[in-house]
């Protein structure tokens, strides 16, 4: 592994961490994710219930674990826990080098608590501290979605000493909020008299989705413009939102580290809570397979993965430090957006509601064929 590795670059030189978003337990079991650390210079991984779908659903390589979980009399869920459990602990244990290695701020696994949790407080922070107990590892992190009753669950997990990683931010104000549930989390376990130097966690900001969405609102109004002035700046919009929102962020970001009561805890020994950009891969083929790689690089951030994004960047990612620059054009880019009818706030609220939704169904669909796996094995 060389220096001129983009991903090492990105990590050597300019402080992002790159983890992948993809866990399987062939991966695992064939040595394939310990070369990935090795060679490609992964310092963290993320779950959800789709990348664990995809893992399990028709793989031959969970049929022992399952026909045991029958012999106990285990629910399909509780199937579904001991097999997620198990990938999440192997991993864990694989990444704890780089955990210790950076005393903490990196070498994390995360896994998402039941998305049918997004808009229940109180389930998710008793099922956020029994996967944290169950699981066993410092360096897991437990994932709840950005939601307003899910950053309820956030300041409590938090306040109860666990690592978490929030996700499905979308809007600046929601990160905003994100920070400071963290922050208040932080300072209500700080007031029990608790160490609060060993929690991590980072803001799950997602990317490529916001393109998604607002470039079919412009192909749409593009198709009924007539005036060329409008349709110039339609055209100059177009795949500009997401990374614009991003750089929006990240000053909030540094805004709230300035804070007084942010710099309090972190005179304790707290740790910052990162912006990790998520939904990465570029949906757009027009669009550079590592746009949303190039674009957001910038210290004290993690970017996360697929497999072919960290394959294409390793081999072309174009390296500088990049989510700082153009800040006045990310603001004008977001301050225009009304002028041209599109309501991102809006915009937003509906990604959030698709999100959980993204998540919901693969989960669903996962007890299912989990449920079907279980009678088949099932003796007669």
């Amino acid at each position: 592994m060389t220096a001129t590795n983009p991903i090492l670059q990105i990590e050597e030189q300019f402080g992002q961490s790159i983890w992948m978003d993809n866990l399987s337990r062939d991966a695992i079991a064939s040595g394939e994710l310990k070369t990935l650390i090795q060679t490609r210079g992964l310092k963290g991984l993320t779950s959800n219930p789709a990348i664990f779908e995809k893992a399990i659903a028709g793989n031959a390589i969970y049929d022992g674990d399952i026909e045991a979980g029958i012999r106990a009399n285990k629910s399909v869920e509780e199937i579904y826990e001991s097999l997620a459990f198990e990938d999440i602990r192997n991993a864990c244990d694989l990444f704890r080098p780089i955990y210790d290695e950076t005393d903490g701020l990196d070498g994390y696994v995360s896994i998402e608590v039941s998305p049918h949790l997004a808009r229940d407080t109180e389930k998710t922070i008793s099922e956020a501290k029994r996967y944290y107990d169950a699981i066993g590892r410092d360096n897991v992190m437990i994932k709840i979605p950005g939601t307003p009753e899910g950053l309820v669950a956030v300041e409590k997990t938090i306040a109860a000493g666990i690592n978490v990683n929030i996700t499905l931010l979308f809007s600046v104000q929601s990160y905003i909020d994100t920070a400071w549930a963290y922050i208040r989390g932080l300072e209500a376990r700080a007031e029990a008299g608790h160490d609060i130097s060993k929690i991590a966690s980072v803001a799950s900001f997602f990317i490529s989705r916001i393109d998604a969405k607002i470039d079919d609102a412009i192909d749409a109004k593009l198709a009924e413009a007539s005036d060329p002035d409008v349709q110039a700046k339609l055209k100059e919009t177009k795949g500009k939102v997401a990374i614009a929102n991003a750089k929006i962020a990240y000053q909030k970001y540094k805004e709230i580290i300035q804070s007084d009561r942010w710099k309090a805890l972190s005179a304790k020994g707290a740790n910052t809570q990162r912006l990790l950009w998520a939904s990465t891969s570029t949906k757009n083929p027009e669009y550079s397979d590592v746009l949303y790689v190039n674009e957001l690089v910038g210290p004290n951030t993690v970017n996360t993965l697929p497999p072919a994004t960290i394959e294409a960047c390793a081999d072309h990612c174009e390296v500088a430090s990049r989510i700082e620059t153009d800040v006045d054009k990310a603001n004008a880019t977001i301050a225009n957006l009304p002028e041209l009818g599109i309501d991102l706030d809006a915009v937003m609220a509906e990604l959030l509601d698709e999100g959980i939704e993204k998540f919901n169904q693969p989960f669903d669909s996962l007890m299912s064929s989990l449920e079907n796996k279980v009678k088949q094995l099932t003796p007669a």
